[in-house]
């Protein structure tokens, strides 16, 4: 038999997965696509698309460093139309 301690953490894991699970996965998508358009807004420059002075790139660079191979991977690889957004099956 499981303890109480158990139980609450799987009715709260089930509960969250018919609540919350959704809107986080959106707030997780609708972050990352903020991100790339920050990123290529202030260094767009890197992939051919400069729109803001490089200056305010390099001053912002020591912060994003680390996020900016992914960035580029991400914006330069090759997609079709809809391949932005997961297919959600709403109410089916």
């Amino acid at each position: 038999m499981k303890s109480r301690g158990e139980a609450s953490r799987a009715v709260r894991e089930f509960l969250f997965g018919m609540f919350g699970y959704e809107p986080a996965m959106q707030a997780v998508e609708l972050r990352a696509s903020m991100e790339t358009l920050f990123m290529l807004v202030t260094f767009g420059d890197m992939i051919g698309l400069p729109i803001l002075p490089p200056y305010y790139g390099l001053r912002l660079l020591p912060h994003v460093v680390g996020v900016v191979q992914n960035w580029k991977r991400r914006v330069l690889r090759e997609r079709e139309f809809g391949d932005d957004h997961e297919h959600h099956l709403h109410g089916v």
